[in-house]
Parts: C-alpha cells; structure tokens; sequence
C-alpha cells in the first residue's frame, strides 16, 4: 500500500521517480482497466524499471470507464463540459481530501497562502453546470480567503469592475481568475489599470467567441487590464493537480506533477525536450484513479521541465480548462 501523503512532501527528482514507480505498480494490482491496457502492451511491474516506461493510458478512457484504483465509493464524480449529445468524461474521486491537499499545495507553492489574497472568480460557462472542478477548487480557494469581497461574479460587471476599482484603490494583493471569454467581455466594457491584480486566464472560448491564438488572447487581456503578465492555470477534469504560469504562456508543475511529450505518429515513444508532441502527464495525485493519462493537448517540453501548450489534435472536442486551439 502506498502512503498517500507521500505524495506532497516530494522534494527531489529521485523521489518522485521512486514513488512514481510505487504508484505504478499499485494502480497496476488494483485498477483493472489500466491493468488490461499495460498487459495489452506487454508492461508490467516487473519489466518496468524506470519512469519513462510506463505505459499512459488515452484519456477518452474517462468517457467510457470507471478509472478506479480502489474499491471505495466515490466521494465526488467530476465531470467534463461537453457540447449537447456529447460523451463527457467522468472523474470518479474517492478521497476528496486529496483533491484539496493538490490544488491547495500546488497554489502555495507558486502564489503563497490562498488566505492573504482577495479571490474574484468569472467562471460562467463553469457555474451553469453540475461537477466541475475547477469550481470546486476556486469557491474552496474563496472559502479560505480573508477577505470579505471574495466571490463569484455570474452577469454583475458592473459589480466586478467597481470591486476591482475598490481593490485597486486600497492597494488589496487581488486574484481574479476567468475563463478567457468572459475575461475579453469584461474589457471589452472598460480598460484597468491594476497593479495588485494577478489576472489568471483558464482558457476556453466554449463558443463563446472565436478561437484566439495565445499571444493575442494574452496582448489583448494586458492592455484591457493594465497589466505586464497574463497567469494560466492548465489542469482538467480527469487531473487532481493543476500546472501554473506566470506569463508568456509557459508552465511549471507542482513537484508531485510531471509533462512529458509522445511522438504523435508512434504514441508509445517519448520524445526529447524542444519537440512537439501529445502531452503525456504524471499526476501523482491521481493514487486512486490513475496517474499516467495521455492527454489530447499538443506542447513542448524544456530542460527545466517547464513546458507550453501548442493546441489540440484534430478531430478532438474541445472542453474543460484545456488551452487554445492554434
């Protein structure tokens, strides 16, 4: 049995490649969907002797499987957006207390306490639907916050841009996150000019607006905010853990979260860093669903581990917090 809370006191590579192995080998015994998948490849905990050889499985398998690597019942079932008619994917969570101790963790170790901020949330694509994580995360993020303008904004702009104004004004250390159409809709209403404010795009048009490419999503978010650097918040429904920048579109992972990239004609290969290629994730806090998902997102990886987003395979749906099409 592996002890979970591991999981958050990683501090080298050579323990996170130590528990990742453990990780493995657990989900392995007591996943049956995942174990099927690496018997199917011929892997297996005693051929697997390193990090880079284990196997990743399709993430369109949280659409059509229970990914479970216990026999506890769920606590939460996250959800994925979907179009009408769509299969969405379902992430079964058995252990809450997981999910809070990733996203809380991963917020300190980039951003400082949750508590010293004012949290404004303009997530509506994600309020007007059942089982999204991310909202899970941000009202926890606003429960635990001091500040007493903490919240959601749904429609009130009006509400928003005088809070903002307000903060600003009191020189208040202010988080405002947003999916990126209702972040171009609030400045397309009034220009800022904030020198507090971390602004932190989700992505995501949702149909909202025409795709942009990051670089203009991004001018366009600074100049309407008054700001030098746009933040990004990659994660998904079918990931307990989320990757963060600070700007210029370029990510790094919590200690306990790795990004690595698969050839996209061979997607048993890993590639070298600098390429382009699928994005495969390590999510350590994934123990009890699985930690090895091979993403639908196109990137490259860097040296220091850090990496971006470049868009989406073909023929992909487009949903959850994942980054924008080229």
């Amino acid at each position: 049995m592996v002890d979970a809370q591991k999981i958050f006191k990683i501090k080298t590579k050579a323990e996170f490649n130590a528990l990742t192995l453990q990780i493995f080998e657990h989900q392995f015994k007591t996943n049956s969907v995942y174990k099927e998948f690496c018997q199917h490849l011929g892997k297996n905990p005693l051929n697997i002797k390193n990090t880079d050889e284990i196997p990743f499985i399709p993430i369109d398998f949280f659409k059509s499987k229970t990914i479970l690597s216990n026999a506890k019942t769920a606590d939460i079932i996250f959800t994925s957006s979907g179009t009408t008619g769509s299969v969405t994917s379902k992430h079964y969570v058995s252990d809450i207390n997981l999910y809070e101790e990733s996203y809380i963790n991963a917020f300190r170790h980039f951003y400082g306490k949750e508590e010293d901020y004012c949290v404004l949330a303009l997530l509506p694509s994600y309020l007007e639907r059942q089982g999204s994580s991310l909202i899970y995360m941000v009202n926890d993020l606003i429960n635990r916050s001091s500040h007493p303008e903490s919240g959601f904004f749904l429609k009130d702009t009006d509400t928003l841009i005088a809070t903002l104004k307000k903060l600003e004004a009191a020189k208040t250390k202010t988080l405002l996150i947003g999916v990126s159409f209702a972040l171009l809709d609030l400045v397309d209403e009034t220009e800022l000019n904030l020198k507090n404010t971390i602004v932190m795009e989700t992505g995501g048009m949702k149909g909202r607006r025409k795709e942009m490419i990051r670089e203009e999503l991004h001018d366009t978010l600074k100049k309407g905010f008054g700001v030098s650097k746009i933040h990004s918040e990659y994660g998904m429904t079918e990931l307990l853990s989320q990757a963060y920048s600070k700007g210029n579109g370029i990510f790094h992972c919590p200690p306990w979260m790795k990004v690595l990239t698969r050839d996209t004609e061979d997607p048993l290969t890993l590639q070298e860093y600098g390429k382009t290629g699928g994005i495969n994730v390590i999510d350590l806090a994934n123990i009890n669903s699985c930690s090895f998902i091979a993403t639908q997102d196109l990137g490259k990886i860097y040296e220091d581990d850090s990496f971006e987003i470049l868009g989406r395979f073909d023929h992909s749906d487009i949903r959850g917090c994942n980054l924008l099409v080229l």
